[in-house]
């Protein structure tokens, strides 16, 4: 199985966050650990992210908050990394706080990849308008989770099944994508979410 690379965002994905369990329960996942998830920096982090993603190429990455945004970076600046596909889940807009404005502005260029923003219409770190707007500059598929907050423990994801559904789905359309440009592809529904 494709090895998933999870990227935790503003101050790290401690227990009991989804994030975290994701790493304990899947053997095919690995979480990054940033040098200091207190005081991101960008130039700094993307290189972190980026000897990962060499190490594993094709993984399919996975980030929430601040670790969508990176991930939007790599893709934008990094574009010859083998990336096989990024799941971004409820990313923060670095001009909503201080503490993320040196990763402002986001990129608006769009992916190579197949990619998925999962969003809600709750979150205080970006409108759900704002992340269908970058969705679809990015090229990325949609998805609406309802009113969850900021898709986080005080929302109440601590274990998510639904979210190793949503990477599964996204392998899947990954490993597809070569039937796509020969035109031979199918119907990709997406997948059934639940919270847990």
């Amino acid at each position: 199985m494709t090895t998933t690379i999870i990227v935790p965002g503003l101050d790290g994905s401690a227990t009991p966050h989804w994030q975290d369990w994701w790493a304990r329960t899947d053997p095919n996942a690995i979480m990054v650990e940033f040098d200091d998830p207190h005081r991101p920096a960008p130039e700094r982090d993307e290189a972190k992210l980026a000897g990962m993603i060499l190490r594993h190429p094709g993984s399919i990455l996975v980030g929430h908050s601040l670790g969508s945004v990176l991930i939007a970076r790599m893709l934008a600046r990094w574009p010859d990394l083998r990336i096989g596909a990024a799941m971004l889940v409820a990313p923060a807009n670095p001009a909503s706080s201080e503490r993320l404005s040196r990763f402002d502005p986001l990129p608006e260029s769009r992916f190579d990849i197949p990619a998925v923003v999962v969003a809600s219409h709750d979150d205080p770190w970006m409108t759900f308008a704002q992340a269908g707007y970058l969705a679809g500059r990015w090229g990325a598929d949609l998805l609406d989770l309802g009113h969850v907050g900021h898709i986080n423990v005080a929302s109440g994801f601590g274990p998510w099944p639904g979210g190793k559904l949503i990477r599964d789905w996204l392998e899947e359309k990954a490993q597809a994508t070569p039937m796509i440009a020969a035109g031979l592809s199918r119907h990709q529904p997406q997948p059934a979410l639940a919270r847990h």
